[in-house]
């Protein structure tokens, strides 16, 4: 174990003055120092602090490196040294126990008590590791129920271990109790009503009724797996209390799948804009959809539509509307090109009530279907430049929010400017402004340079055109090209002259937002001088800024 923390873990402190061929016992000797000064001297019981010893490495190599840089290192020497540092320099025995029982050290010291450093200071949290290890805990996971139930440390060793009794109780074995309580450590901490019984409820009935116990093996580290897969569940919004025996009925589900697997199938429905916990019951109800190629596949936008048996007319509609998603993409951006058209609640609906096997049953009749050879040929361009990977990963934030792999896609593409995390940031912009994900999709198709707008000047923008000209997302809707005028030097001059003549009474013809914004400077000032000569000179010597106005005169 010294010995890969040494090669694999760099933040380790540099023991630059102990050659590289003694570090590793060097370490093993300070582990067995520091046992016995935690043993004899701190009357700490000899198993535990072995334990902290052994899994404290970061704070144990600190100590190393403060005692080698007062003096040169000897082979024969160490242990006596390490045990005469020890016996002068009292050490945070506090920061060597969170790290031993799997705090990162990183974080270690959020944990440490105001202005203690000996365990007989606060008896507390050593005391509710001494229960839990003696019930069977893992020391080095202790942690994880350190990290989200601080509290539980505080804790008596009477009252752990009645709590722990309670499980017992239930039906649960020692590994199963401790695999729940270190995925759900709020559980330590209080009584068994309200959530805590709706979920403890959940267990008995997929544990023990439904015999999940049978299939996974009878130790630690595969309870707190499973109980982990479970967690995902609640984690993402399933009620507790009423998923027992859904997942009793899948209970394979908790053995075949990995936690990762899990997460990222989850992920990929809750991309179709809906509920976490929709998606996570489509995962219980239609578990062979782990078995589907949702990543690496590539789609044809129309032949995937058809497949799910939409007709000739309709496809022709949403070809019509949504050209710019028509064409080819790869599976893994499907939720988002559903939402570019509009068509997300329908297509997942359509899995939902059965329809899945569609999704694995679905190929595109020939490989070179729907290929745009414009769409090809500056893939070669972007192949052959000075940024190809910047620029690729452009591209892929393109097709990720729908666009297909054909020629629109290239002619908005070479108006965007910035990184794709900053284009995520400027779409993210305009979804959080209230827009639906297919209408800003149309808006960047007809008008792409609205994606050069930095998110806090897309605010302003939205916020003017909303709350000071009347307007609406309706009208940024029809209008996206709005977004991309100066607002100090257009759009406001510009629309408070529009808003004085119409007080004046001036005008009786209310002018959209396009046409107060997008007129040509030109027009514009002619259209104002028809309405009122005074007018147009309060424009230019109040309402226009300064320097543009002497521009204009000149």
């Amino acid at each position: 174990m010294i010995s890969r923390h040494f090669t694999s873990l760099p933040k380790l402190p540099s023991l630059s003055k102990i050659p590289s061929k003694y570090k590793s016992r060097a370490v093993k000797e300070a582990q067995e120092v520091l046992t016995d000064y935690l043993h004899l001297t701190r009357l700490v019981p000899f198993t535990y602090a072995e334990n902290i010893s052994k899994y404290s490495i970061i704070s144990l190599s600190n100590l190393i490196a403060n005692l080698n840089s007062d003096v040169g290192f000897k082979v024969s020497d160490f242990p006596k040294s390490f045990q005469k540092f020890l016996r002068y320099h009292p050490i945070n025995e506090f920061e060597f126990f969170y790290e031993s029982i799997g705090i990162d050290y990183n974080e270690v010291h959020g944990f440490l008590p105001k202005n203690k450093f000996f365990f007989s200071e606060d008896v507390a949290p050593l005391n509710a590791s001494y229960t839990l290890s003696a019930f069977g805990f893992p020391w080095n996971k202790l942690g994880n129920l350190c990290r989200e139930e601080t509290s539980v440390f505080g804790e008596g060793s009477k009252d752990l271990t009645s709590r722990l009794s309670d499980f017992l109780i239930y039906g649960f074995s020692k590994v199963q109790v401790i695999g729940i309580c270190l995925t759900f450590p709020y559980l330590l901490n209080g009584k068994f009503d309200g959530e805590n019984e709706a979920l403890l409820d959940d267990l008995r009935v997929l544990l023990l009724d439904f015999n999940l116990r049978s299939y996974v093996e009878e130790n630690v580290d595969a309870w707190f797996e499973t109980c982990k897969k479970i967690r995902v569940f609640y984690d993402l919004g399933c009620e507790k209390g009423k998923m027992g025996e859904l997942m009793g009925r899948n209970k394979r589900f908790f053995v075949d799948y990995s936690i990762e697997d899990i997460v990222q199938k989850a992920n990929f429905f809750c991309r179709f804009d809906v509920s976490n916990e929709d998606a996570c019951l489509l995962l219980l109800q239609r578990p062979e959809i782990f078995n589907f190629d949702l990543d690496k596949k590539v789609i044809s936008v129309q032949g995937l539509l058809r497949h799910f048996g939409l007709s000739d007319e309709e496809l022709e509609s949403v070809a019509r509307k949504y050209s710019h998603i028509m064409g080819r993409n790869k599976m893994a951006n499907l939720p988002h090109v559903m939402r570019a058209l509009d068509l997300h609640l329908w297509f997942f609906n359509e899995i939902k009530k059965g329809n899945h096997p569609l999704l694995a049953s679905y190929s595109m009749s020939d490989s070179n279907d729907d290929i745009d050879e414009e769409y090809r040929a500056y893939l070669e361009i972007i192949r052959a430049s000075r940024t190809p990977v910047h620029t690729r990963n452009k591209l892929d934030f393109v097709h990720g929010i729908g666009f297909a792999e054909n020629a629109l896609c290239v002619k908005i593409f070479v108006h965007l400017h910035g990184t794709s995390t900053e284009l995520q940031e400027r779409f993210d912009c305009l979804l959080d402004a209230g827009i639906s994900f297919s209408n800003v999709c149309s808006m960047i198709n007809r008008a792409p340079k609205i994606m050069n707008q930095s998110p806090e000047m897309i605010v302003d923008k939205v916020n003017y055109l909303c709350c000071e000209m009347g307007g609406s997302l309706h009208d940024l809707v029809a209008f996206p090209a709005f977004l991309c005028f100066d607002l100090e030097k257009r759009i406001k001059p510009r629309h408070r002259f529009q808003k004085l003549v119409m007080e004046k009474g001036l005008c009786t013809l209310k002018y959209s937002v396009a046409s107060i914004v997008a007129t040509s400077e030109k027009c514009f000032l002619a259209r104002a001088h028809g309405m009122c000569p005074a007018a147009l000179k309060h424009y230019f010597e109040c309402l226009l800024p300064r320097s543009l106005a002497n521009n204009e005169v000149s």
